[in-house]
């Protein structure tokens, strides 16, 4: 390889229709219970707002056109899956498990825009 690696991803970028800004703290915060970042003023400007937990960092970018992503998607792994679901759902997000990654249990929800997520953890029990 020529002299690089990879380390680990900094951060996904989700878009956002443009004034989404509260619905997606309401999500991101408020149901995933993620902390918002501040965005450095000159990025600030164009709209969005950036949320991470642990590892894990979040964009979402407003856009004019702005279409939820159905198929494209971050994979975010968690500890304990089964509690996660049960927080998406009771807040009104539906899951869908899907058994077909092996070696880790998973399923997919969408935020609050109906952009897709795919969370999972590794299948302890495999």
């Amino acid at each position: 390889m020529d002299g690089f690696s990879f380390e680990r991803l900094h951060h996904v970028q989700l878009d956002m229709p443009v004034g989404a800004e509260p619905a997606c703290r309401a999500f991101w915060v408020g149901v995933l219970g993620m902390t918002e970042l501040a965005k450095p003023p000159v990025l600030a400007a164009r709209g969005g707002c950036w949320f991470r937990a642990g590892a894990v960092e979040v964009h979402l970018g407003a856009v004019a056109d702005f279409t939820p992503s159905v198929k494209g998607h971050p994979g975010i792994l968690v500890r304990d899956l089964d509690a996660l679901a049960a927080r998406l759902t009771a807040h009104g997000h539906p899951v869908t498990w899907d058994g077909d990654l092996p070696g880790h249990r998973r399923f997919h929800s969408a935020d609050v825009l109906g952009n897709r997520l795919e969370f999972l953890e590794p299948d302890r029990s495999a």
